[in-house]
């Protein structure tokens, strides 16, 4: 197995991860131990998870995978054996609603409800502190999740970056969080936030959370050169496109 270093953090980071997207929905409690063990043995030791996860987000299994990771933690004892990566829900945009049942629907980036968010998420995780703290999503408009023909709003109202950033900072200085991360960001986006870091010595991004696979080339136009250039670390998810690229698919 081997280790990177993430960004210009110092963070040491195995070159696979465990993802826990379905822990609460395919996954019990116990399925989820036994893949931590297992990860930690192979010497996996980047576990990401989410405040919304499992997908598909629903009310009634909202948090358990923060709740499962909590658990092993608080069982074995191994925090500092783990680098623990979450993310904050962000507002859901193209007419959709928001999650009604995170925060009572207060998930726009400003100051409270990311302190709030991470607060909870601690919380569940049984843990005073989160390694990499990032952003789901954007918080305005924008082509996330592959879409490609969404028209963006450009006088909508949204949070400013610099705000979400100082907030971001703010948690790092507290001790909560010792770096942040965004996710399903743009080469726009990531260049905003890394502006505002340098002119106002605020927290630097440290990785983007992006799909990326032999079917989503997206990543390589723009904000591989980004990532490479400002030393920003890519987590790409998605690696095998769903499980298209397994091929159990293929034929009906």
């Amino acid at each position: 197995m081997q280790y990177r270093e993430l960004g210009r953090s110092g963070l040491k980071v195995s070159a696979l991860g465990l993802g826990t997207m379905s822990w609460g929905e395919q996954n019990e409690e116990a399925e989820a131990h036994a893949q931590l063990d297992a990860a930690l043995d192979a010497g996996i030791n980047l576990v990401d998870t989410a405040e919304m996860y499992p997908v598909r987000p629903r009310a009634e299994t909202h948090g358990f995978a923060e709740r499962y990771i909590g658990s092993w933690l608080r069982k074995t004892r191994r925090r500092q054996d783990v680098v623990l990566a979450t993310k904050a829900v962000g507002p859901v945009r193209a007419g959709k609603a928001n999650l009604p049942y995170v925060r009572d629907g207060r998930v726009s980036y400003t100051r409270a409800n990311l302190f709030e968010a991470v607060d909870t998420s601690l919380q569940r995780l049984h843990t005073d502190y989160i390694d990499l703290y990032q952003l789901h999503w954007p918080d305005r408009s924008t082509n996330v999740f592959q879409l490609v023909d969404y028209q963006y709003e450009l006088d909508e109202d949204t949070v400013p970056i610099l705000e979400t950033l100082e907030a971001l900072d703010a948690l790092v200085r507290s001790g909560r969080v010792r770096h942040i991360g965004l996710c399903n960001e743009t080469p726009w986006g990531l260049a905003r936030f890394l502006h505002h870091a340098e002119v106002h010595g605020l927290a630097r991004v440290m990785s983007i959370q992006n799909p990326y696979n032999l079917l989503n080339l997206d990543f390589e136009n723009g904000l591989a050169e980004m990532a490479q250039r400002e030393r920003v670390g890519l987590l790409a998810y998605s690696p095998l496109a769903m499980g298209t690229l397994t091929g159990k698919y293929l034929g009906g």
